[in-house]
């Protein structure tokens, strides 16, 4: 039979940090409601904008240097044009955030939208597909509460 690490209760006294892009700003602004919304009451929660998505990183890496954080959520949308402009910053940011995540020992979540159109972007900021910023912060909280109680590194 495994051990199975639990998820420890939610520490009012966790800080968290959320990153925006101002870029596409009708659909980061749904997310960070949506992530808000999730954090709601149970933590402090600090939020910086960024220009665009490709800011992303370091602004993550800076707060994440602070050591003031339980986790930070990296929130954006990058919505595919006529050129593949758009996948050249969706790798360099999603790469980017995981070596932060790792390099800081951190739960750096990417609520980083990746969509065709601003149709399918609408529907995953509150629309029919849910809100990816409340299932960010969501991973957020998880990961906060199992890192907390699984064995120093």
């Amino acid at each position: 039979m495994p051990n199975v690490i639990e998820i420890a209760r939610e520490d009012e006294s966790d800080r968290f940090a959320i990153v925006v892009a101002e870029w596409n700003r009708s659909i980061t602004d749904r997310l960070l409601d949506g992530a808000l919304e999730v954090l709601g009451e149970a933590a402090v929660v600090d939020v910086a904008w960024v220009p665009g998505a490709w800011e992303l990183p370091v602004a993550v890496q800076r707060l994440a240097q602070s050591q003031q954080y339980a986790a930070i959520l990296a929130l954006g949308a990058v919505i595919h044009g006529e050129t593949s402009h758009d996948q050249h910053i969706n790798r360099g940011v999603s790469l980017a955030l995981m070596k932060i995540a790792l390099s800081q020992d951190l739960p750096v979540l990417l609520g980083l939208l990746t969509c065709d159109s601003m149709e399918q972007a609408i529907h995953r900021a509150g629309g029919n597909v849910g809100n990816k910023g409340s299932e960010c912060a969501q991973a957020a909280l998880k990961m906060v509460g199992l890192l907390r109680n699984c064995p120093p590194g």
